[in-house]
C-alpha cells in the first residue's frame, strides 16, 4: 500500500488515542490473560464457541458505557428501534456466555435487564443496518465493564451504578468474592432483584469468604425457619447477616412460638426498605402481658394487626394508652376495647380515636362521659377524621354542643365530621392488600392498588385458587406481591392454567413459586411452546427436567435457536403446531 494511504488511514486513529490517553480515559490492561479467570466461580462454565477476541492487547475506559453516554444518551436512545435493540441483546448474550464464559441463564438475564447499558452500546456502532455485525466488531477490540450490566440486572438503578463500581476492575471474575456470595444467594432461591437491594443495603454480606454465607443461612434454618421464610426474612432484613445470629431476634422467635404464631407469618409481613427494631417488638409484647393479656389475646391482636407490633408504633400505642386511662378508663376496659376492636391500634383508627377523645375532653365533657362515648361508639370514633374544635364551635355555641354530645354522641360526630372512611370498595380492596402483607396507609398499598383490577372479594377468589391448588399462603402471597397481573385475571382462567401445569405437563405446583408469570402467558403460548419443548424430548435433544422460565420467558428468536433448529426437523414440527394451535 502507497506511503500516503497508509498516512491518511492511521493518522486520524493515532491521534484520536493519543488524545484519550491524555485526558486519562484509557490505560493499558496489566495483564489480559488474567480476564479469562472464570473457573473458580460456579457463575462461569468454559464453553467451545468463541464469537469475540480478548487475546491481544486492547485500550480500556475507565469512564465506563453508562458515564460515557450520561450527558447524551437519552436523546439517542429514544431513537432506537426495538428490533436493534433486540439485536444487541443477542451480541451482548454471546459475548458473555461465549466469550466471558458466563453460564447461559446467567448471561441471557443479564442482557435482557440491562436495557440502559444495551441502549447506551448501541451509540457505540455507527452501522444500524447490521447491528449484530457492528457490535460483535465493537466488543472484539472494545471489553465492557461488566459490573455495569451485573448490577443494572440486579435492579440498581443508572444514577446509582457508578458508586457501587470497584476500582481497577472490570471483569466479574476478578471478584470472585462478589460472585462467590452472589451465587450463593441465587441458590438458595433469593431473587435477583432482591439481592441487588441487599447488595445496597449491606455491602459487607459480598465479601465473605467461601462457606461463611452459608452456614449463616443454615444458622436461620436451624431455628426453625423453613427456606422461603428464610428468604423472605433475609430479603427485607439484610442487616440480619451481617454478623452473627441476632439475639433479640431469636428472642421474638421463641415468644411468638410461645403465642402459636408461626415464624413464617411473621416473615411474610415484613416489608422491603424498613428498619426493625425485633427488642422494641418484644418489648411491646412484654407490655401487653403486663396489662393482662394472656397469649390467646395477644395472638389474636398480632394476627389481626401485625403492622402495628412491627411498624415500631409503641409510642403511640403508649400514648393512647395514657391518654384512655385518663378519661376514665380501666385497664380491663382498654384491653377489653383492643380485643373488640383490633384495629384501633393500628393505622389511622388509633390517631382518629386520639384526636375525638382531645376533642371532647376540649369542648368541656368530663372524663366519665367521655369514657362511655369511647366504650360505645369506639368504632364510628376511629373511622372519622374531625374538625378541629374552633370550627366546630365557630358555628354553635360550646353549651348546646356539650348538651347535643350528652343526649347522643351521634350529633357530635355530625356536626364535627370532616371525612369518613374510604368507600366500601376501597375498603375491600385495602383488606385483602393487608392480608397480603402491604403495611396500611402506606404507599406501597398506594401503589399495589394501582396494579389491580377487581374488587376486594373477586381478588380473594382468584387468590383463594393458588391456596386451593396446594400453594402455601406465605408461598402465595409473595408470588402475588412479585406478579400481581396474576390476579387480574378470572378464577377460571387461572384455574385452568395451574390444571395444564400440574395435570398435563406434569410440573409440581412449587414450580410457580420461582416463576409466578407463569399464570400470565396465554394459554396459546404455553401450549404451543410445551408442545415443542415436548416434540424435541421425545427425540432425545432437550433435557428431561427444564425450568418454566426457560421455555416461556425467551424471546421468540431464542426459542426458535435453542428448541426448533436444533434438529433437522424442528421447524416443520414448528409450523404444524402453530397451525393447529391457530385453527383451534
Amino acid at each position: 500500500m502507497p506511503i500516503h494511504r497508509l498516512v491518511k488511514r492511521f493518522v486520524p486513529q493515532v491521534k484520536e488515542m493519543y488524545l484519550q490517553v491524555i485526558s486519562h480515559q484509557f490505560v493499558f490492561p496489566e495483564v489480559v490473560e488474567k480476564s479469562l479467570k472464570f473457573q473458580k466461580s460456579p457463575i462461569c462454565n468454559f464453553v467451545g464457541k468463541r464469537f469475540f477476541n480478548t487475546s491481544r492487547p486492547c485500550y480500556v475506559s475507565r469512564v465506563g458505557i453508562y458515564a460515557s453516554n450520561q450527558r447524551n444518551s437519552s436523546s439517542v436512545v429514544a431513537r432506537i428501534p426495538r428490533a436493534a435493540r433486540t439485536e444487541a441483546e443477542e451480541v451482548l448474550f454471546d459475548y458473555l456466555h461465549c466469550t466471558r464464559c458466563m453460564q447461559f441463564f446467567d448471561a441471557e438475564y443479564i442482557s435482557k435487564n440491562s436495557p440502559t447499558f444495551v441502549d447506551n452500546l448501541l451509540t457505540k456502532i455507527k452501522d444500524e443496518q447490521d447491528v449484530t455485525r457492528s457490535l460483535t466488531r465493537y466488543l472484539r477490540y472494545n471489553p465492557i465493564n461488566e459490573f455495569e450490566p451485573f448490577f443494572e440486572s440486579l435492579g440498581l438503578t443508572v444514577t446509582e451504578i457508578p458508586q457501587y463500581l470497584p476500582r481497577n476492575l472490570m471483569y466479574l471474575s476478578d471478584d470472585e468474592l462478589l460472585l462467590q456470595n452472589y451465587n450463593v444467594l441465587s441458590s438458595y432461591g433469593f431473587p435477583r432483584s432482591k439481592i441487588g437491594t441487599m447488595y445496597k443495603e449491606e455491602k459487607g454480606i459480598f465479601v465473605y469468604k467461601e462457606g461463611i454465607l452459608a452456614s449463616k443461612l443454615r444458622a436461620y434454618e436451624d431455628l426453625g425457619l423453613t427456606i422461603p421464610t428464610v428468604v423472605k426474612l433475609l430479603s427485607c432484613c439484610p442487616s440480619l447477616l451481617v454478623s452473627n445470629v441476632d439475639g433479640d431476634f431469636v428472642k421474638l422467635l421463641k415468644k411468638l412460638k410461645n403465642l402459636g404464631i408461626q415464624s413464617s407469618w411473621l416473615a411474610g409481613k415484613l416489608s422491603d426498605g424498613s428498619v426493625y427494631n425485633w427488642n422494641r417488638i418484644l418489648d411491646m409484647l412484654c407490655f401487653l402481658e403486663k396489662m393482662g393479656c394472656n397469649k390467646k389475646d395477644i395472638g389474636k391482636l398480632f394476627n389481626t394487626n401485625p403492622a402495628f407490633f412491627i411498624e415500631d408504633s409503641r409510642k403511640k400505642f403508649y400514648i393512647l394508652v395514657s391518654l384512655l386511662l385518663k378519661v376514665g378508663l380501666k385497664m380491663d376496659d382498654i384491653l377489653n376495647l383492643f380485643l373488640q376492636h383490633p384495629q384501633v391500634i393500628a393505622g389511622k383508627f388509633a390517631m382518629n380515636l386520639w384526636q375525638a377523645v382531645q376533642f371532647l375532653s376540649e369542648i368541656g365533657i368530663e372524663n366519665e362521659e367521655i369514657a362511655r362515648i369511647v366504650r360505645t361508639h369506639t368504632q364510628i370514633l376511629g373511622s372519622s377524621s374531625l374538625k378541629k374544635p374552633a370550627t366546630v364551635l365557630s358555628n354553635i355555641k360550646q353549651d348546646k354542643l356539650c348538651e347535643l354530645v350528652r343526649e347522643d354522641p351521634l350529633n357530635f360526630i355530625t356536626l364535627a365530621l370532616k371525612a369518613s372512611v374510604g368507600r366500601e370498595k376501597g375498603g375491600h380492596l385495602t383488606t385483602f392488600l393487608s392480608s397480603l402483607g402491604y403495611p396500611e396507609n402506606s404507599e406501597e398499598m398506594v401503589k399495589a392498588m394501582k396494579r389491580f383490577r377487581g374488587r376486594g372479594d373477586e381478588l380473594q377468589e382468584r387468590f383463594d385458587c393458588l391456596l386451593n391448588a396446594g400453594l402455601d399462603f406465605h408461598v402465595a402471597s409473595n408470588m402475588i406481591k412479585d406478579s400481581p397481573s396474576v390476579l387480574n385475571q378470572s378464577k377460571d382462567v387461572i384455574e385452568m392454567k395451574i390444571q395444564y401445569l400440574v395435570n398435563h405437563l406434569g410440573f409440581p405446583i412449587k414450580s410457580l413459586e420461582r416463576f409466578p408469570t407463569f399464570l400470565c402467558y396465554s394459554m396459546e403460548k404455553i401450549k404451543l411452546r410445551f408442545s415443542m419443548y415436548i416434540w424435541i424430548r421425545e427425540k432425545g435433544i432437550a433435557k428431561s427436567t427444564i425450568s418454566l422460565s426457560s421455555i416461556l420467558a425467551v424471546s421468540d428468536a431464542r426459542f426458535i435457536k435453542y428448541f426448533v433448529n436444533v434438529h433437522p426437523e424442528g421447524p416443520a414440527e414448528w409450523e404444524r403446531l402453530k397451525k393447529s394451535s391457530s385453527s383451534v
